[in-house]
């Protein structure tokens, strides 16, 4: 594994738990912290209103009682599970949220106002936008009305209203934002085993294009120095040498998908793949004419070249082989055929081009459309099996 696979599989925080919150992640802690920290805020300031009032300790203890289940029905409401809620379950407890609210109205009078905030808020946070914000004004309208019949001045229903408004918005936008931020953190491990399943298969993809070539051209000439040991030793002593040359081409190859650099050549890679195949007897007809290739096409189409010469190789005895190459109107297309498939065979088995999560041409489909361009396959009555790549100079 490299140090960047490492890195991204390693936690960044701990997974979410069943309410949907991550409870040990810096980021949403310090905004539930927060959230919590206001709403408290409001709640102690009417506590301190209301022991300002004078009352006896049976109406100090109803109050509290009210306090509290107004609280604690308002952190049930900002909990991002709420708004995901069945619709009459949110209803309800908005219900019973108003009843706190406004009862003790007739208690306390004008001191308990900020509770209407809490419940402002909360009508944001669970109803529908269209019947949301008409509640929302006219429960600023309702302190309003509530303070003007209590004998206060133009002012002061002014205030009530606007405190009401103001408080609503601010829960409102409270625990949006803390609903906000806990999804975002609760979505980056998703994120990190997205980005490390999408390295691993980029890691599998070029260990394969890269090496299947290789690998089976050092199997084919093994074979080769096998049969010519006997009556032709110097010439078996050539294919050796050439099979070491190859077993460190993979070995670099190997390298250059740790390293993540994998710029090929295609003229290069033709011509390998020509003397390779000229020295296992295939014939091979090449006809490369196209100038210089942007980086990222000459990879792919020389990772194409490997591909469909390896696929001849497994799949087929192969005794002529043809490679041509040309642009024309923007377009280079690379055309690989060669002779020796059997249709029968074929049939049971078939090729598949369109499968981008595989291995051999469905890898090749998902690395030409990546640039624009397209791979089609053709087997003829004859036997021999046609490869066509097209990729736009500019990818």
């Amino acid at each position: 594994m490299n140090s960047r696979e490492q890195h991204l599989n390693e936690p960044d925080g701990p997974a979410p738990n069943l309410s949907g919150e991550v409870s040990d992640v810096p980021a949403p802690r310090l905004a539930r912290v927060v959230l919590l920290a206001v709403m408290a805020g409001y709640s102690l300031v009417t506590a301190v209103n209301i022991l300002g009032e004078g009352l006896t300790p049976a109406e100090n203890c109803a109050g509290f009682t009210a306090l509290l289940a107004v609280f604690g029905l308002q952190i049930v409401h900002s909990r991002p599970p709420a708004r995901q809620s069945p619709y009459w379950h949110r209803v309800t407890t908005l219900l019973l949220q108003g009843l706190f609210c406004f009862l003790p109205f007739a208690l306390f009078g004008i001191v308990w106002g900020a509770m209407g905030g809490f419940l402002a808020g909360s009508v944001l946070l669970l109803l529908p936008g269209r019947v949301a914000w008409p509640l929302y004004g006219a429960l600023g309208l309702s302190l309003f009305a509530y303070s003007a019949l209590e004998g206060g001045s133009l002012l002061d229903s002014v205030y009530a209203m606007e405190a009401t408004l103001v408080t609503g918005l601010v829960v409102f936008g409270l625990s949006s934002l803390t609903g906000l931020v806990t999804r975002l953190h609760a979505h980056r491990a998703d994120l990190a085993r997205s980005a490390v399943a999408s390295e691993r298969v980029r890691f599998s993809r070029d260990l394969h294009d890269l090496l299947g070539y290789n690998l089976s051209a050092i199997t084919l000439k093994t074979e080769l120095v096998r049969r010519l040991v006997p009556d032709m030793p110097e010439a078996a002593r050539n294919e050796t040498e050439s099979v070491l040359a190859l077993s460190r081409q993979s070995l670099a190859d190997v390298r250059k998908v740790a390293t993540g650099y994998r710029d090929m050549s295609l003229s290069e890679e033709a011509a390998v793949t020509c003397s390779m195949l000229e020295s296992a007897g295939i014939e091979v007809e090449t006809a490369m004419e196209m100038g210089a290739l942007p980086p990222q096409i000459d990879t792919v189409l020389s990772t194409v070249l490997r591909e469909g010469v390896t696929n001849a190789l497994r799949h087929s005895r192969v005794h002529h082989c043809t490679i041509r190459c040309w642009e024309e109107d923007g377009t280079v297309t690379l055309c690989l055929a060669n002779d020796g498939v059997d249709p029968e065979e074929a049939a049971r088995e078939p090729l598949q081009a369109d499968d981008p999560g595989g291995s051999g041409l469905g890898n090749l489909t998902h690395r030409l459309n990546r640039v624009g361009g397209s791979l089609t396959t053709h087997l003829g009555d004859d036997g021999w099996f046609r490869m066509v790549a097209r990729a736009p100079l500019a990818p």
